[in-house]
Order: structure tokens, then sequence, then C-alpha cells
């Protein structure tokens, strides 16, 4: 029996190159499963993504996946993608045995914690406390620069990866420190500005969109702290779960969350198209 991939709905396109389309998995003429095949990833369209690939349970651990997965980057390959990124839920056992087998390498995890009743105690000497409006003009002009520049970094050309920034700042923070939802504090250890944490409700819970320790007081553990700020920032809230995303490479902040109880809920992965 053949695995195949059959159009479920138009495809869609934008002006911009961006393209996205859903698709059946069919096994001759019996569906099997579906997918959604994107290139409008903020890359540009040579990034491509697979989306939501789910196998029906009588069909599944016979291939079906492998094949419609590979099938899947020949659409992206003809549509001129130059690498393919997948999101596998983290307790997918076979998702992430899919990604493995295929090549595709972990850059990056979405993770989050159930928050205790009561809020964390900081480190004995550190406080936290509302971010001024002065911390957040300097704030806002640093992030921009640095979140163009980490997309740059990424493979994003400057010119959009500068339109990038602007747009997200601007939609995250219309009315800046004054946002409805947005939080953001700042750690003090013995009366010094040592971090900041920017978080806001997101989903079921609240979301960590920045968290930094100043350069020039990095390796003291104010990472926890900054942490545990956040954790009772969120609980102050109302929010009962905080979640977060942190690149694989990054191996201290990955360890300092995993040693929090953070745990995965999405593994992200790539790799390149040849």
């Amino acid at each position: 029996m053949t695995t195949t991939l059959r159009p479920s709905g138009p495809l869609q396109q934008s002006d911009s190159g961006a393209r996205s389309r859903p698709y059946e998995v069919r096994v001759n003429s019996r569906r099997v499963g579906a997918l959604l095949i994107a290139a409008d990833t903020p890359f540009g369209p040579t990034v491509g993504e697979i989306r939501d690939l789910a196998i029906d349970g009588p069909d599944r651990r016979r291939g079906r996946a492998t094949v419609a997965a590979l099938a899947a980057e020949e659409v992206l390959r003809g549509w001129g993608c130059r690498r393919v990124r997948i999101s596998v839920p983290a307790g997918s056992a076979g998702g992430l045995r899919l990604a493995e087998a295929l090549g595709y390498a972990e850059y990056g995890r979405n993770m989050a914690k159930e928050l205790p009743a009561a809020p964390p105690a900081l480190s004995e000497g550190v406080l936290g406390r509302p971010m001024t409006p002065a911390e957040y003009e300097a704030w806002d002009v640093r992030a921009r620069e640095d979140y163009a520049a980490d997309w740059t970094a990424r493979g994003m050309p400057a010119e959009a990866a500068r339109a990038k920034s602007q747009a997200d700042h601007d939609a995250q923070l219309p009315q800046g420190l004054a946002t409805p939802g947005a939080t953001f504090a700042v750690l003090e250890a013995a009366g010094v500005p040592v971090g900041h944490v920017w978080l806001a409700p997101a989903g079921q819970g609240a979301y960590v969109y920045d968290v930094a320790v100043a350069e020039e007081h990095r390796g003291r553990g104010y990472g926890r702290d900054l942490m545990l700020l956040a954790e009772r920032e969120a609980i102050a809230g109302g929010h009962r779960v905080l979640a977060l995303h942190v690149f694989t490479a990054n191996t201290p902040a990955l360890r300092l969350y995993e040693s929090l109880g953070y745990r995965p809920t999405d593994l992200n992965y790539a790799k390149e198209l040849i």
C-alpha cells in the first residue's frame, strides 16, 4: 500500500512569498492522518514548517508519519525552502523518534512549571521591585536592538530583523510599561539593580518574555533569584503556570530551569533541506 499526501484545502499565498496548505495523509484512497505545510515563518519563505502531523490510531507505528514527513519535505523543496522546522510535544515518544530518525536537530524547547500556592522566598540580601519608567526607556531601546541582532544571527536579513523587532515590541507592548497585564520587575542586591524580568499572561498562565542578569553581575546566582522573582510576580497576578522558551545551546539557562522544576512541553527541531 502506498502512503501519499493529498491537499485538503486551497493553497494560501501572500505577496511576501509566504505559503501554507493543509494535506491529508492517505494510504491509497483511505485517509489515515493530516498535517499542515507552511512557509510563513519570520525568516521568510525559505524556511518551512511541518505542523500538526497526526496519524489516526489504527495506522500508527506503520511508518505512515515518516513517509508523510518526507513527502512534506519534498513539497517544501518545491516551494524553494532550504530549511524545515518541526515542533514535537515532549510527551510524544513517536514524534521524538521520528525527528531523530529523519535527522532533525533540536534547537530550542518550550518549558513550563506549575507554581506553588505560596510565593517562593528570595535569597537573603536580594529583593524585587517594579521597573521604573526611566529603566523601562533604557530597556526598550536595548531590547529592540538585541532582539533584532538575535534574529540577524539566526539568518534573517538585517532590515527584516529590525522591522520584526519594531513590530513585535509594538504589538506586545502598545502602552509600554503601562501595557495591561505586562509586568516588569527589577532584582536588586544590596540596593544595586542586577537584573530584570518581563512576563505577561499567555495561554493558561504567564510567560517569561525576557529575563537577564546584567553582564557585570553574572556568575553570582542571581539568575535563580530572577526566576523566583518571576514566579512571585506570576503568583501575585493569579497565575498557576509559568512558561518560557530556551535555546538548547544555552546550557546554563537550561540547567537552571530544570533545577527549578521547569519541564519541557514542546521540543523544537530543524534541519537543512539538501
